[in-house]
């Protein structure tokens, strides 16, 4: 039997999925943080790609580099890594926010097409572009989105905040 309790609780989180759902609409952003990226790289194989963005995690795996908060071009691990991709962290310096960040990379003529995915371990709904800038810093970092043809494809409605991230401080 279900009880009248049971038909209001239903009813509330009905309610309140409905409003999370019009509110996704309304804003555009992902309903969790995270971060969708195309790349393409046409002058950048894909083992070219693999080896500067896990050296570039590499030189920023200890907060060194994190200039007291300043800054979040620090604290990447890799923790795992194949011919097709790369799987990491990266925790924010000040909070100590662990995001999952992974690279699935597609040889593309003689270069390297690339999916490019970042999300909070925890719940967050706006992240100020964090999960964009955990991403774009590591390529930025060691200099691949200056490849002649790089290509970056990404909105709002996939990474959470993207149009304001500010990659000098996330």
């Amino acid at each position: 039997f279900i009880t009248t309790s049971d038909k209001m609780v239903r009813e509330f989180l009905l309610l309140a999925f409905g409003a999370l759902l019009v509110t996704h609409a309304a804003i555009g952003y992902p309903l969790h943080a995270s971060c969708k990226i195309s790349w393409e790289f046409p002058s950048v194989t894909c083992a070219q790609f693999s080896a500067n963005v896990t050296s570039q995690a590499k030189k920023w795996e200890t907060p060194d580099n994190c200039m007291g908060g300043k800054n979040e071009m620090c604290n990447y691990k890799i923790t795992s890594q194949s011919t097709s991709e790369i799987k990491g962290t990266h925790t924010t310096p000040v909070k100590a926010y662990t995001d999952d960040i992974s690279f699935q990379m597609t040889a593309s003529g003689s270069g390297c097409n690339v999916e490019a995915f970042s999300t909070s371990e925890t719940y967050a709904y706006l992240d100020y572009g964090t999960n964009y800038c955990n991403l774009r810093n590591l390529i930025s970092g060691c200099a691949l989105d200056k490849s002649m043809g790089f290509k970056e494809t990404t909105s709002d409605s996939v990474c959470t905040q993207f149009s304001s991230a500010d990659c000098s401080k996330y």
